[in-house]
């Protein structure tokens, strides 16, 4: 053998000893990649969401911590305790939630260290070693705002949105009795809450999910029927009731905050899936908290 040829050839010894450095470096690499992370999802849905990151107190990390490694990812529009228990036990650690965790705006806990319902809560939530981010002022800032399309898929409505004013639809005659019964139905209530005459027509009718701002007065003039999530009785509603009084047929259908943005949480958790694929998504309602005897 020349010398040329030996300064390229390996030696026996040396050749053996290819196969289990090669699969030595392999495992290392596999070894070496990081799980997906807390963080790495909120990075990636800003990253995803179309408009421009504000920042502020509401978006943020609730409860855990962003460098807690994700074993799954539920959506929903409030992480009650029960929403919180069916996460654990589907392994969906990181719950994105619309809503607070601990019932204020911003989940402002200073007043609840002594507080038995809060403590359980949180103790459940470490000792599941899970991650609470809330998804709300951002979510309603992109267009469309997947809690208006979301509740009008659910109502059938879709397809009946005024191409000049995005949060009316423009509907098929119907009677406010009907199309409550109908909202009641598709939405699987056990009750809503109705005001106007039960034999009103309907042609025209505006989504406003969740907590319907006291703008909506500005609203009802344009249209035969308000469907909201809620409204506080001295204001919305007062003023629906009066406008009836004054010969001003309006209709008024409210059916709970939690129902009116949690099909909005439907539809974020798909989005999710477009962009998150290293662990399960999947949207857990919160349902309705109100029952009827």
């Amino acid at each position: 053998m020349t010398a040329h040829h030996r300064g390229w050839m390996l030696s026996r010894r040396e050749f053996a000893a290819v196969p289990a450095v090669l699969t030595g470096a392999a495992l290392n690499g596999f070894s070496q990649t990081a799980p997906l992370t807390a963080g790495q999802v909120v990075d990636r849905i800003k990253e995803h969401l179309g408009v421009p990151w504000q920042g502020g107190p509401t978006d943020t990390f609730k409860t855990g911590d962003a460098d807690t490694p994700v074993t799954g990812i539920a959506t929903t529009v409030m992480s009650t305790f029960d929403v919180i228990k069916r996460a654990a036990a589907a392994r969906r650690n990181m719950v994105i939630t619309h809503e607070p965790t601990f019932w204020l705006g911003n989940d402002d806990v200073r007043g609840f260290a002594n507080d038995a319902v809060y403590k359980q809560k949180l103790q459940f939530i470490r000792d599941n070693n899970m991650v609470v981010w809330r998804f709300h002022d951002h979510l309603h800032a992109r267009q469309p705002d997947m809690s208006a399309v979301g509740l009008a898929e659910a109502l059938g409505w879709a397809g009946y949105v005024s191409k000049v004013e995005p949060r009316v639809y423009v509907l098929p005659p119907v009677r406010l009795r009907d199309v409550a019964r109908d909202i009641e139905q598709r939405l699987r209530l056990p009750a809503i809450r109705v005001v106007g005459d039960p034999q009103l027509t309907i042609r025209r009718a505006a989504l406003m999910q969740g907590t319907a701002p006291f703008h909506m007065a500005t609203v009802l003039p344009n249209v035969d029927l308000v469907v909201a999530g809620e409204q506080r009785e001295w204001e919305g509603v007062e003023y629906a009731f009066d406008a009836n009084t004054a010969g001003m047929a309006k209709g008024l259908i409210l059916i709970g905050h939690w129902v009116s943005e949690d099909q909005g949480m439907r539809l974020c958790a798909d989005w999710v899936k477009s962009f998150v694929s290293e662990v399960p998504v999947e949207w857990i309602p919160a349902g309705d908290p109100f029952w009827r005897p």
